[in-house]
């Protein structure tokens, strides 16, 4: 069964995923090195201004599913987490190189062409031409698990199509290219605004689990 993560748990594997491939020197991340991942302004679509408190709050969750691991080091007393979705001992998904960096972006950045996957992920894994691209894709959408990517509909003034990961749930806006018309239904789109205020919501939900969270501790400890 494929994990599914909400549009800001995703931001967090996918900036851990990112850091393990990048700077493994500095892997796993401290609470305060994820904050500042999930924060960048490089690399990032959309860029986002995390809390600490929000952070810790999701990360908690990741933890109670089994998908971040709290690992300091030895004689570290500043905890460390360090991703479980894939490419571990812990994880039922192996991706290769390629495809471990082509899901990474998309965790970060979203859809993207071919071609831009090929420029981003570059960094990460390396990749001959864009048909390398597009063969990766072809098997993470053809995973034994299930699809993991799916090609959206080309848009209007875009030559290529995009791709998007599957990691949280059905893609909203262009129609998957593979997904036959309805007979008669008439096209529809979500209200303007609507991707933020979920998203702001998202936050203040972190925010209210991990203030829930240290008032039970504080409870807990009187």
């Amino acid at each position: 069964m494929i994990p599914q993560l909400s549009a800001h748990e995703a931001r967090v594997i996918g900036s851990l995923i990112e850091k393990q491939v990048t700077t493994p020197e500095q892997y796993p991340l401290s609470l305060n090195a994820l904050v500042l991942a999930c924060n960048q302004k490089s690399n990032r679509d959309p860029v986002v201004d995390f809390s600490e408190q929000a952070v810790q709050g999701l990360i908690d969750a990741l933890i109670r599913r089994h998908l971040v691991l709290e690992k300091s080091g030895f004689g570290s007393r500043v905890p460390k987490y360090q991703q479980r979705l894939c490419n571990t001992e812990f994880s039922a998904l192996q991706f290769t190189p390629q495809q471990r960096a082509i899901l990474c972006e998309l965790l970060l950045r979203g859809p993207q062409t071919p071609g831009e996957l090929r420029t981003r992920a570059s960094r990460m894994a390396e990749f001959t031409d864009v048909s390398q691209v597009e063969a990766e894709l072809e098997q993470l959408a053809g995973h034994a698990a299930g699809p993991l990517v799916v090609r959206l509909a080309r848009e209007p003034g875009r030559r290529d199509s995009r791709y998007a990961h599957l990691f949280s749930g059905e893609v909203h806006g262009p129609e998957p290219a593979i997904a036959a018309a309805a007979p008669d239904a008439e096209p529809h789109a979500a209200p303007p605004g609507t991707a933020q205020r979920l998203a702001a919501l998202e936050t203040q939900v972190s925010e209210l689990r991990a203030e829930l969270a240290s008032l039970k501790q504080t409870l807990e400890r009187s």
